[in-house]
């Protein structure tokens, strides 16, 4: 059980920043002085992250303090008997995403392979492609 709906949300953003990344747990882990264990406590919100282990974070993957924190007040930050963590997505786009496909590897992987994709003409005709297949799905 995580401390606040907080300490889940800036978890849950340090995660994704560390897939979006191609990082280990263990990696960070070891470039700030804990194990993969605590940082899978921070990213579950189980264990809050300090101040300074925050700034080592924030260092370590390349973003503001402030990037952990981005958007939390849009989000629905009340817990529902189901889940212990807020949705990270803000109240008009709710119900356009599910929040556990948005944080989920798969989605991180997919996005940060999309951005790596130098050629931004490629990396439209990709997206389009993708666009494509929905519309097929839609039409079965």
């Amino acid at each position: 059980m995580s401390a606040s709906p907080v300490d889940d949300y800036v978890g849950a953003r340090l995660r994704a920043r560390r897939i979006m990344l191609g990082l280990s747990q263990d990696m960070i882990g070891k470039k700030v002085g804990v194990s993969f264990q605590q940082v899978q406590k921070y990213e579950r919100g189980i264990n809050r992250i300090g101040s300074s282990r925050l700034y080592q974070f924030s260092k370590l993957l390349d973003v503001p303090i402030s990037f952990f924190f981005e958007g939390y007040e849009q989000c629905d930050a009340y817990q529902n008997e189901e889940t212990q963590y807020p949705s990270m997505i803000a109240a008009e786009d709710q119900h356009a995403f599910d929040h556990e496909h948005m944080s989920s590897r798969e989605t991180l992987e997919l996005v940060r392979t999309y951005y790596a994709i130098k050629d931004e003409k490629t990396r439209k005709r990709f997206l389009d492609l993708l666009k494509s297949f929905t519309e097929l799905d839609q039409s079965a």
